[in-house]
């Protein structure tokens, strides 16, 4: 996961293997693995939407990596600050962030 680490805003998901958190670690920017292209990706390495990473954390089981990043631009690739910009309703409608169904 990927906060913004002066709102607390949860910006993204994305996978991580262990040469993508070491590349984050070594360099302090936000890279992850693309299942897609089985190949490392450096957030905003085309669109210059990059994530300066300012703290590590990991969860109790260590199984889980959050960054708290500083993002330059959209996280999401649809150019929105978040991914997370969806609500579901308690009846399982999707609306979008002006309330208007999706």
């Amino acid at each position: 996961m990927a906060q913004d680490a002066a709102s607390g805003e949860v910006l993204m998901m994305a996978w991580m293997n262990a040469d993508a958190l070491d590349a984050t670690l070594r360099t302090g920017r936000a890279t992850y693995w693309s299942r897609s292209r089985q190949a490392l990706w450096i957030k905003g390495e085309t669109s210059g939407h990059v994530q300066e990473v300012v703290e590590v954390r990991v969860d109790c089981d260590q199984d889980a990596v959050l960054l708290k990043v500083r993002q330059t631009g959209g996280a999401c690739h649809t150019g929105r600050a978040s991914c997370f910009y969806r609500i579901v309703t308690p009846e399982g409608t999707l609306l979008s962030p002006d309330g208007e169904l999706e």
